[in-house]
Order: structure tokens, then C-alpha cells, then sequence
């Protein structure tokens, strides 16, 4: 005779172990995707920022150094105009500004000046035909000011 009560020969209930932090579900793994693709976008747009407005900081650089060698001569203002040129033709290539002088130039620098459009009229002028008259109408503290306001505008 068999007493043995089968009941008596099962075990509790155990629960099984709680799975580990790895590997991740899926949602994780795409989430993680989307993550990186939006770091790399964002480090591709911002280097492209970056690199389009590097004239800018090479054209404050020289228009520094311009303003430290400033002297009130045929030369220094053809210069200035020279790097408002350089800088006209990145910013504005469609327009092609290097190709522009006289009052068409001086036209296309008040067009594109960020502030004070008609107070700057007179030393636009003045600075543009100091650039080849013997003696110069403008002051260098004039033209730079002028300057370095265009140039502060120019945002890509």
C-alpha cells in the first residue's frame, strides 16, 4: 500500500527571474536610433553653419586690422572697400556686388545695411569716392563705424 499523498510531492510556486537590463526591449534600441541620427543631423547642420559663415569672422579680423593701420588716404579707403566687396560677394552672390561702383555700389551698401539706411548715406558716398580721389571726403572713424555695422548684419 501506497500512502503517499501526491500532493506532498509538489513544489511552492516560484516566480521566474526578473529579467536583466540587458539587452533592452526594441523601443529601446529604436529610440537609441533616433537619438544618434538626431546628434549626428544636428553636428552635420552646425558644422555647415559654421563653415558658410567663416568669412564673416575673417572679415572682422581685417576690418580690425584696417581700422588699427587707419590712415585718411586713397589706399586705405580702396582697401575697405575692397573687403566690403569680398564680403558682399559671399553674402550676396546672386547680386554679383564686385562687378558694382559709384553709386550703383554705394545703392547696393545702403540696400543691404542692416540700420540707419539714410543717416548713413552721406559717409557711404563719401567712403566710396575717397577710394579714388587724391584727397579723401571721409573720416576712417566714419567709414569703419559704417563698416563694421554693415558687416555686424550680415547673418547667413
Amino acid at each position: 500500500m501506497m500512502e503517499q499523498d501526491p500532493l506532498s510531492q509538489l513544489r511552492d510556486i516560484h516566480l521566474p527571474q526578473p529579467g536583466g537590463f540587458w539587452p533592452p526591449a526594441p523601443g529601446w534600441w529604436i529610440l537609441l536610433a533616433i537619438a544618434l541620427t538626431l546628434v549626428v543631423l544636428a553636428f552635420v547642420l552646425l558644422r555647415q553653419k559654421r563653415s558658410k559663415n567663416r568669412w564673416l569672422g575673417t572679415a572682422k579680423k581685417e576690418l580690425q586690422r584696417l581700422e588699427q593701420n587707419a590712415v585718411a588716404d586713397n589706399h586705405w579707403f580702396a582697401a575697405l572697400n575692397q573687403l566690403l566687396k569680398q564680403s558682399a560677394r559671399q553674402r550676396y552672390p546672386e547680386r554679383i556686388p564686385e562687378s558694382l561702383s559709384g553709386e550703383p555700389w554705394v545703392r547696393f551698401l545702403l540696400e543691404t545695411s542692416p540700420k540707419d539706411r539714410v543717416a548713413s548715406r552721406p559717409v557711404v558716398e563719401a567712403m566710396v569716392n575717397s577710394a579714388w580721389r587724391p584727397v579723401p571726403g571721409c573720416r576712417p572713424e566714419e567709414a569703419v563705424a559704417f563698416a563694421r555695422v554693415w558687416l555686424g548684419g550680415q547673418k547667413c
